[in-house]
């Protein structure tokens, strides 16, 4: 994405701007106004299915970093609900199914990683970690059905990479998987009635699921949401760098020494 930043008013969209962190924007001229007269939460999420996450990941974390250094409040969003489920977007299998004490252990592994990176605490920019569980888990599915399922439709669902892709390659998409981008979108809707978020970030390839979720906040809600993606980090053929990579580069000492990581 191409902008001028000349014309950004707010330090953290220049900011942004500066480093290359932007693929694409929603709305830059409304969020740049809202950054510059206020501290905006904004966050992005991690699914718990390693107790590491990888080299890919580190981009996100510099962006929660960026912003905090901007003046801003990172939330740090763990998928304790989403990771249950499996996000499609670049795979062409489903995820191994994890346990729930699986996935608290990873849980608090990951927490770890971000600590060099983020102040946590109480204050209006400090970080926050929270677990999309604590509201997914007490979803009922006919209420989600008759709540949100009407502000979906199926033509547009399969219009998005993480499930053209699927299809086209004829590879299995599981119901459980479809309703992905669903679950994320209440995610952000649940986080800026909670947390007063207006911003989500996240990988190119989240770009669907984010504007589902400001499309879904301003249908329900009437509030105005917004969303930044980054470029990813790819291997040497382009494929995403992730955890199911051969050699993924894991960020946690404990799977991967500095040394190794630096080779």
């Amino acid at each position: 994405m191409t902008t001028d930043n000349s014309a950004f008013t707010s330090d953290l969209v220049r900011l942004l701007d500066e480093r290359g962190y932007i693929h694409q924007m929603t709305n830059a001229g409304a969020l740049d106004a809202l950054a510059a007269k206020q501290i905006i939460p904004g966050y992005i999420g991690f699914d718990a299915t390693a107790p590491s996450l990888h080299v890919g990941s580190l981009v996100q974390i510099m962006l929660l970093r960026r912003m905090q250094q901007a003046g801003h409040k990172p939330i740090v969003l763990m998928g304790g609900g989403t990771t249950k489920i499996g996000d499609p977007s670049g795979r062409d299998a489903s995820r191994q199914m994890l346990s729930d004490a699986d996935i608290a252990a990873n849980i608090a592994s990951i927490r770890r990683i971000f600590e060099p990176f983020l102040t946590f605490g109480d204050g209006p920019s400090d970080a926050v970690m929270v677990n999309n569980a604590d509201w997914l888990d007490q979803l009922g599915y006919v209420e989600v059905l008759r709540t949100v399922g009407p502000h979906f439709t199926i033509n547009r669902m399969l219009t998005f990479d993480s499930v053209k892709l699927r299809l086209d390659r004829e590879q299995p998409l599981t119901f459980l998987e479809f309703n992905y981008m669903i679950l994320q979108a209440y995610d952000f809707r649940e986080l800026s009635r909670s947390h007063g978020a207006r911003l989500q970030m996240g990988g190119s390839d989240q770009w669907g699921n984010i504007v589902n979720g400001i499309e879904l906040a301003r249908r329900m809600d009437g509030t105005e949401l917004f969303g930044v993606t980054t470029p990813l980090l790819t291997t040497a053929n382009g494929a995403k760098m992730g955890k199911t990579a051969s050699g993924a580069v894991w960020l946690n000492p404990d799977q991967l020494s500095a040394h190794d990581y630096w080779q």
